[in-house]
């Protein structure tokens, strides 16, 4: 041993390993597998719930610091908006300005909560690619902190509707239908945004795209003109899938009486969106790294 000390001036050699060296196979994901894992990431995801929600409320401090409102700045954009053209299109309408006021300021907030989603969820993945480098997290966690960051932004602007209503009177139906309607925008607001930052993520051509989308989606959809205007077809509103979705949430807090079709329409357009996005996910979970 002394002789191969000092034959080796770098230290004694070191005998070799017995065995076989361990070799790490990579393999793609075939069938069910891809499945599998994308429903433990979503689970892995849901358990850190509370990490999303302190990042989330951590996005809305670093965004609005240094500003004498804050995010109260929404309110108060809100608030003029409504006030705005809640005159304006009652006069042109020839409507009444204590049912339509009331009507178009949950429309606005509603529209503002998916407009603001569906612009933010486009690079959602993009604006965490450093954390998704730098560590091994589910990608539902990220959803779910932009999920979460925008339903809180939203929250901003519901003194807004409490105002209204108490002004004009117009009492909401609390019934099982508006807790029902709050659990499929919750569920679909995660999979929008998680279909979204998905395409965002492979094509950087989505954000304009959709902000294109968004204006046509706006004068289409029955946001700043009631949908009881339209004297024939207004079952084709049902093929709109914004649609039946914003109506049965508006439907109950503003007390209309809605029709037969829109809650199969919502749930239908709720599961494809479920089953889209699902599949989607499953399919290229393994590549989301390699695209932001």
């Amino acid at each position: 041993m002394d002789t191969l000390q000092a034959s080796h001036p770098s230290g004694p050699i070191l005998p070799e390993p017995s065995g076989p060296e361990p070799v790490l196979h990579l393999e793609p994901e075939h069938g069910f597998a891809c499945f599998r894992h994308a429903w433990h990431d979503f689970m892995e995801g849901l358990t850190l719930g509370k990490l999303a929600c302190t990042l989330s409320w951590l996005d809305i401090k670093q965004r609005y610091r240094g500003s004498l409102l804050g995010p109260f700045w929404l309110t108060l954009s809100a608030t003029i908006m409504v006030a705005a053209m809640g005159l304006l299109y009652s006069y042109l309408m020839h409507m009444d300005v204590h049912i339509y006021l009331p009507f178009l300021t949950i429309s606005l907030v509603i529209w503002m909560f998916v407009s603001g989603l569906m612009t933010e969820s486009c690079t959602t993945f993009n604006t965490a690619a450093s954390m998704i480098h730098a560590a091994r997290l589910p990608y539902s966690l990220h959803i779910i902190r932009s999920t979460v960051r925008n339903w809180m932004v939203c929250a901003h602007n519901v003194p807004v509707v409490v105002v209204v209503f108490l002004w004009f009177h117009t009492t909401p139906h609390w019934t099982w239908a508006l807790l029902a309607a709050l659990v499929v925008w919750g569920v679909d607001s995660f999979f929008l945004t998680l279909f979204l930052a998905i395409l965002g993520a492979r094509f950087r051509d989505i954000p304009p795209i959709m902000a294109s989308i968004l204006q046509i989606l706006f004068f289409v959809t029955p946001v700043i003109w009631a949908p009881e205007l339209m004297s024939v077809g207004e079952e084709w509103l049902l093929l709109d899938p914004f649609f039946p979705l914003i109506e049965i949430l508006r439907g109950p807090l503003t007390g209309d009486h809605l029709s037969v079709m829109v809650w199969p329409a919502a749930l239908l357009w709720s599961a494809l969106l479920g089953v889209i996005t699902c599949t989607l996910f499953a399919r290229i979970r393994a590549r989301l790294a390699y695209w932001v």
